[in-house]
């Protein structure tokens, strides 16, 4: 028994070597590759921004409290893709628009969405400004989606693990299915990238999130 003891600490010695590894490149990876995409794709940035503001009121990007790594409350930066009175026109909603937005925290044909905000979304291009939040270290490329306060509840016992590892601009849900998979299919969607995650998954992710942008699937 004394012998397989040891064995398994050095197995877990090992894998702490190698989670600590994986941390350390993707956080090298997230920087150099934000701060290429912010100043390459500075021009479609000041694009999006000038159409933002012919297309209504209303600031050009704002940023959404979520929560992040440890439970740690983070402002995540989107391009306004709502109406300026985005509040009223939800307390004007029917009672089933209600209940869909609370079960699922996605409303369609949200009549809240701006013309180019619907575009933005379908497009993904509002998610741009979180380069900022991923040089700042408060998100990753790669990482379960970040939630609000509210959400907390349908990650259940799923969520001290789901604050273990820092969100990301995309990841296994994004990757897979997007807006057409169920919150609980979301859910398990994140605990299992938690649990096999590595460069090759996030590398993965990443052209799969490509793929599915561009062929708007499951876009909102």
């Amino acid at each position: 028994m004394e012998r397989y003891s040891l064995l398994n600490e050095k197995y877990e010695a090992v894998r702490n070597d190698e989670k600590r590894m994986y941390v350390f490149v993707k956080r090298v990876l997230d920087l150099v590759c934000s701060l290429l995409a912010l100043v390459l794709g500075s021009p479609i940035l000041l694009i999006v921004a000038l159409a933002i503001r012919v297309d209504s009121k209303g600031p050009i990007v704002f940023g959404h409290m979520r929560i992040g790594k440890n439970g740690k409350p983070i402002k995540v930066y989107k391009f306004r893709t709502m109406y300026e009175n985005a509040s009223e026109i939800f307390e004007n909603f029917s009672e089933e628009q209600k209940r869909e937005y609370y079960i699922n925290f996605k409303l369609d044909n949200d009549p809240r969405i701006t013309k180019i905000g619907s575009f933005l979304r379908k497009t993904s291009l509002d998610e741009l400004p979180q380069l900022i939040n991923i040089i700042k270290g408060d998100m990753s490329i790669v990482g379960p989606r970040p939630i609000v306060e509210k959400e907390i509840d349908k990650y259940g016992i799923y969520a001290n693990k789901m604050f273990s590892v820092v969100p990301g601009l995309t990841g296994y849900w994004q990757a897979n299915g997007r807006s057409d998979t169920t919150y609980d299919e979301r859910v398990q969607m994140d605990m299992y990238y938690i649990d096999n995650r590595s460069l090759l998954m996030d590398f993965k992710i990443i052209l799969k999130t490509i793929v599915a942008v561009v062929k708007k699937d499951g876009a909102v």
